[in-house]
């Protein structure tokens, strides 16, 4: 199709390998635009329903009510939709070839920008993100545009800067939420207040407001030590002995990390737990009655399916005296959903993006190498493959799945998913910026980094 070919985009930079210094201009430069743009609120705009979805808000990197409040939502979905229909090969496309990463890049351009212009007129028409009565029209022009302007954002990131702007803009705001958890000195109401984890643990002291002072501490202490677990988990991983095929007494170690589909699983299950109460919601206000789905009260699930899935803060309600043994059941089903549906997409993930034994062993066959002690055949090593890759898939989404859960039932800052996020994104951010350093200090390293 020629309207694939002609869709417009970020000019490539002319060098063929950028210096450490230009990818850190250009990322700090779209990093500072991402803020101002999420601090630009949409014209003719009556009332945000959306504004009580905070979780949904950070894993698309957005600030509902901004001129970006589609976030990168849209890129997201026609990636992953295009990644599965690739994978299952429902779409022919050979990614491996120049010609067909082109294609696959405008395909999943050209879905980015439909759903841009569908989710706009979606949150426009069903009051999510409500105008005034003659204004419909120019929020959801508002909408298309900003969603337009994070795909661009997203372009120049990964054509002039460092990672991807999808990443860069999930850490971004996962960061920004934080900081304002830990350190807010502004009220609601616009007024100094410490209401900042850190300012309450220590006006909770002067005061002696044992209550406050064990809220505070508990959610700082429960966010550090879920950090600190995810670094550690990081470093997990089963590593398989291999040799080159025509250097004698040389080889590698294949390795096979914990979290084998990585965070994935977990997102797309916080997306759809998000995605499910904000249907709700949205359908709630349209017919002006709850549904199975779930019906809502300031904000929160009160009933239905979206109720039983989301996470009531057990510690807080134990602390406060608030605790009901509703709650328990909930957290059951909370628990069971995540761990349950993170199993699931992490094997259904690594059964259609080409993280399943087959691919790998073909993979390591083409790139010259073997088990040693095993005959060079591609279904011997698949069948050594999958003693890991499928217990693997299935204990890495299952643990990831209960870290998160866990977290957001024991009241994590930010929430469990949020923070899984966060840390791996910045691993990978910080080893990209690692990698680009060492090779402008020695230029003989870019060949063993293959850059």
């Amino acid at each position: 199709m020629d309207i694939l070919h002609n869709l417009p985009e970020v000019k490539k930079p002319v060098e063929k390998k950028l210096s450490f210094g230009i990818k850190l201009k250009w990322t700090l430069i779209i990093l500072t635009s991402f803020f101002v743009l999420a601090n630009i609120p949409l014209y003719g705009l009556a009332a945000s329903a959306l504004s009580r979805f905070e979780y949904l808000a950070i894993l698309l990197g957005t600030d509902f009510g901004s001129v970006i409040s589609l976030g990168i939502g849209p890129i997201v979905l026609a990636s992953l939709i295009l990644q599965l229909l690739v994978g299952a090969q429902i779409i022919q496309i050979d990614t491996k070839t120049d010609e067909g990463k082109k294609q696959f890049q405008a395909m999943q351009k050209f879905l980015t920008l439909l759903f841009i212009i569908f989710e706009a007129i979606v949150y426009v028409l069903m009051r999510g993100l409500e105008a005034l009565p003659g204004f419909e029209f120019l929020v959801i022009f508002q909408l298309f545009l900003g969603g337009l302007l994070i795909v661009f954002m997203d372009d120049v990131v990964q054509k002039w800067g460092f990672g991807s702007g999808t990443s860069l803009f999930i850490a971004a705001g996962i960061g920004w939420r934080l900081f304002a958890q830990l350190f807010q000195f502004i009220g609601q109401n616009g007024v100094i207040e410490p209401s900042g984890r850190v300012l309450v643990l220590v006006t909770s002291i002067i005061g002696g407001d044992t209550k406050g002072f064990a809220l505070a501490l508990f959610a700082i202490l429960i966010t550090t030590a879920l950090f600190l677990l995810v670094v550690w988990a990081q470093s997990l991983k089963a590593e398989i002995p291999l040799s080159f095929d025509r250097v004698r007494g040389y080889g590698i170690r294949w390795p096979l990390q914990f979290f084998y589909t990585g965070v994935l699983p977990v997102i797309l299950v916080s997306a759809l737990a998000a995605n499910l109460q904000l249907i709700a919601s949205l359908i709630e206000n349209w017919l002006g009655h709850a549904t199975f789905l779930g019906g809502f009260s300031n904000g929160q699930p009160i009933s239905g399916l979206a109720y039983w899935i989301h996470s009531t803060p057990i510690l807080q309600e134990m602390i406060t005296g608030g605790f009901r043994w509703v709650y328990a059941l909930q957290a059951i089903g909370h628990l069971t959903f995540y761990i349950g549906f993170s199993i699931l997409f992490a094997y259904f993930w690594m059964k259609t993006s080409n993280q399943d034994a087959a691919s790998q062993a073909k993979n390591i066959i083409h790139s010259g190498l073997s088990i040693p002690g095993f005959r060079k055949d591609a279904r011997i090593l698949e069948s050594i493959l999958n003693r890991y890759i499928t217990p693997l898939t299935i204990m890495g989404g299952a643990a990831i799945g209960l870290l998160a859960s866990a977290a957001d039932l024991l009241g994590a800052l930010v929430g469990g998913t949020a923070i899984l996020l966060a840390v791996m994104i910045l691993y990978q951010l910080y080893q990209n910026i690692a990698q680009q350093h060492a090779v402008d200090i020695n230029p003989a390293l870019r060949g063993m980094f293959g850059v």
